[in-house]
């Protein structure tokens, strides 16, 4: 593979090398809530700021943690999960909004995703359809207990991945509606819980680089319940899956560093 930082060290895309980052590291979408996130840390400190990525360092229980933004999307999210890996991280959280699906995944719960259906195009690139979208087993239990522990209401569950946002909430004026529409009607006879766009990408590019990753969403608002007239408010403070988050990986931190 081509250097294309000469020799620097640095990753191309991130501005970050080895050493700028923990090997616990959470990846919100937005780079605006970088520095919200960091803020749970002790000592945070900016490392690097280039295009969609931003990404702060600081210290959970001692431990050398980061969060890094990956922008929206399969392909940037790939991109920053693998210079992550390239700088020494091993274990990823990912962090976001997401839209339920079922009737029951309301605004301001959190969704803690078992698997991801692989409705986007990155994942091809790194592992045959046939191959899974699944999170890290530990990560998930350490998710679900936290989200016990602090009386969120939350679901566990598939989440289903996709690379257009507006193919999703306007499918009938896309010439693919017949494929948009039907397979929209699948995900909810399987159960899916929610719809967003990294997840999938990063549960197989994390498989194939033989990383940890997982993944916890608050729901913004659900279109199926609009779509049937029922109550369906819109949120979109990340507070409770943050607080989530912080709290799995305090906990496992505390079980994996001795």
């Amino acid at each position: 593979m081509s250097d294309y930082m000469e020799g620097s060290g640095i990753q191309y895309h991130l501005h970050i090398k080895k050493g700028d980052v923990g090997r616990y590291v959470i990846l919100p979408g937005d780079p605006g809530r970088c520095e919200e996130i960091a803020q749970h840390f002790e000592q945070p400190h900016l490392v690097a700021a280039n295009r969609e990525y931003v990404t702060y360092t600081g210290m959970l229980n001692g431990t050398p943690v980061s969060v890094t933004s990956t922008g929206i999307g399969g392909p940037s999210a790939a991109i920053a999960i693998e210079e992550l890996v390239a700088c020494g991280s091993d274990t990823f959280i990912r962090i976001g909004t997401c839209g339920g699906i079922r009737l029951d995944v309301q605004a301001g719960e959190v969704v803690i995703a078992t698997a991801a259906v692989r409705h986007e195009g990155t994942s091809r690139e790194y592992a045959p359809l046939e191959f899974p979208a699944v999170a890290d087993f530990t990560l998930v239990e350490a998710l679900v207990k936290s989200a016990r522990l602090l009386k969120k209401k939350h679901h566990i569950g598939v989440v289903q991945c996709k690379d257009s946002f507006y193919a999703q909430h306007d499918p009938k004026r896309m010439p693919v509606a017949y494929e948009l529409q039907n397979k929209w009607e699948a995900w909810k006879k399987l159960g899916v819980l929610a719809s967003e766009m990294e997840s999938a990408a990063l549960f197989v590019a994390a498989s194939s680089l033989k990383v940890r990753c997982a993944s916890a969403f608050m729901v913004v608002g659900n279109q199926e319940r609009e779509a049937l007239g029922m109550e369906n408010t819109f949120v979109h403070e990340t507070t409770a899956a943050i607080e989530v988050v912080i709290e799995a990986l305090t906990h496992l931190i505390a079980a994996e560093i001795t």
